[in-house]
């Protein structure tokens, strides 16, 4: 007999919104999408549309978002000049899927 749960977690309700707690995390170390995802309680994929807002607004604040691109864990090549925010695909040399997720943090 499956049970039911009559007491079911509802969120405590914050004052920072999303994009202000990446802010706050990012601020404080380096994190992958993941990691930021797991933090705020949100899709993975949406925290790169948080990510490319935030990227936008901090530079008017003298801040800039700095992103360690992702790299090939098979043959170590690096995404330098990739501008999506998003961890590609595949690797253009060697066509592994296995890709290093980007790491991104911010610089005053």
């Amino acid at each position: 007999m499956a049970k039911k749960c009559g007491d079911s977690a509802v969120p405590i309700p914050s004052r920072e919104t999303v994009r202000q707690k990446i802010v706050s995390l990012l601020e404080g170390g380096r994190l992958t999408a993941l990691e930021l995802s797991l933090e705020c309680g949100i899709p993975e994929r949406d925290v790169f549309d948080h990510l490319g807002h935030i990227q936008k607004s901090i530079g008017r604040s003298g801040q800039s978002l700095v992103v360690t691109p992702a790299a090939c864990r098979r043959c170590h090549f690096v995404f330098r000049k990739r501008e999506r925010l998003k961890k590609p695909g595949r690797c253009p040399v060697c066509r592994s899927e296995t890709i290093r997720d980007p790491v991104f943090s911010i610089k005053k």
